[in-house]
């Protein structure tokens, strides 16, 4: 008891270990496509499953299906019956025709698993049909229902262990190894407790086997003997018989003490297995509850994706207008833009002649003004030698006088 209660307490640390909220990943979508794909072949599977009861219904289904689903049925009756012909010959044919009729049957099965795919496609297009089909042909052959079952349990398989992260992976490893090894350590307790219970039991049994031979030999020595001897033969079996007594009881004792330590170890083995299942409810519970959000998360999701959605409508159409605007803005100031390159380039023009004419103007200012220098220069000159020459012709006079 001393021991188990450490081991209890681990255990149970394990145990709350194991109770962690599991989490998506955030690159979730290779997980609900791998899910999806598995969802889609048990569907598959049902339906593929049911294809011999409508068959042999196909009266009773043929206003449901449909010309083309009934036609198609029919059409996978005929290559089924073709395949069972065909093993039928090979099993009592000889072997001459063995490869022929290997050929015949890889052609009857190509053709066959095509008419399984035609049928599945034909009927997935409808789904209300697929479940009244389902509704109504529900019974099914044992091996394909249990080949269903194995396939949607290795589906959940999957999908926990898609949702379990490695360390929680090692941990839940982990943590069945120290279970393992527990039940283990308790059997190998049991194992050698039954073992010591055995052999103390050979060993009383052989304790009292040589008794008896004893007390055989006794009983013979004691038909040698007079009457005398009877007295303290008599003594010595009593002494035997009870000191036999008390080792069996003791015996007993012994065993109803190993019975009980066995006992104590099947209860405490019951009370870990409840533990455990506990802990398994619990994990189970805490998976749905979590399934439940993801849903949740999942919808709201999905909400807010559509608000979004019509928001970034509303927004593309607003730019889509502004844009159309912009364009004809753009065309405008294209042309606005020419003509003002035109304007400018008049105005150019405009301003180049003006300076020319501005500097043909400042040259003739110049040309003029010069010229009118020179005229009044050469007026001066000429007033000047006029009056130099009436000086000179006064000053000859004079001079005559």
């Amino acid at each position: 008891k001393g021991m188990a209660t450490p081991e209890k307490a681990t255990i149970t640390l394990d145990a709350m270990k194991m109770l962690d909220p599991r989490r998506l990943k955030p690159d979730s979508v290779e997980m609900e496509r791998i899910i999806t794909v598995l969802d889609e072949t048990i569907a598959k599977l049902e339906l593929s499953s049911l294809i011999p009861r409508i068959i042999n219904s196909l009266d009773r289904f043929a206003d449901m299906l449909g010309p083309e689903i009934t036609n198609s049925l029919i059409e996978h009756q005929k290559l089924s019956n073709e395949m069972e012909h065909l093993l039928a010959s090979s099993e009592e044919g000889d072997t001459m025709r063995a490869e022929e009729q290997r050929g015949c049957l890889c052609l009857r099965e190509q053709g066959l698993k095509c008419s399984v795919r035609n049928v599945l496609r034909l009927l997935l297009a409808n789904p209300s049909l697929c479940q009244a089909l389902k509704y109504e042909a529900w019974a099914r052959e044992s091996p394909a229902e249990v080949f269903i079952k194995a396939f949607g349990e290795f589906r959940n398989f999957m999908l926990e262990t898609l949702l379990t992260s490695p360390m929680e992976e090692e941990e839940k490893i982990q943590f069945m190894k120290d279970i393992s090894l527990q039940i283990k350590k308790n059997t190998e307790a049991i194992t050698a407790l039954q073992a010591e219970l055995a052999a103390a039991i050979q060993t009383q049994e052989e304790e009292i086997h040589m008794k008896d031979n004893v007390i055989k030999d006794l009983k013979n020595g004691m038909q040698d003997l007079t009457t005398d001897c009877k007295a303290g033969i008599q003594q010595i079996k009593q002494e035997g018989e009870k000191q036999q007594e008390e080792e069996l009881q003791a015996s007993q004792a012994r065993c109803a003490g190993l019975q009980q330590d066995i006992q104590q170890l099947g209860a405490q083995l019951n009370a870990l297995v409840l533990e455990h299942r506990a802990s398994e409810l619990a994990l189970r519970k805490r998976k749905s509850r979590v399934e439940m959000e993801i849903v949740n998360w999942i919808q709201k999701y999905d909400t807010d994706m559509g608000e979004k959605q019509a928001e970034y409508e509303e927004v593309d159409a607003a730019y889509t207008e502004e844009k159309a605007q912009l364009s004809l803005l753009m065309e405008k100031h294209a042309v606005l833009l020419q003509e003002y390159s035109q304007i400018e380039e008049e105005r150019r023009i405009r301003q180049k002649k003006e300076e020319q004419a501005l500097k043909e103007l400042t040259t003739k200012t110049l040309a003029a003004i010069r010229i009118q220098a020179f005229w009044r220069g050469y007026l001066v000159r000429s007033l000047f030698k006029s009056k130099r020459k009436k000086k000179k012709k006064g000053k000859g006079k004079k001079a005559k006088k």
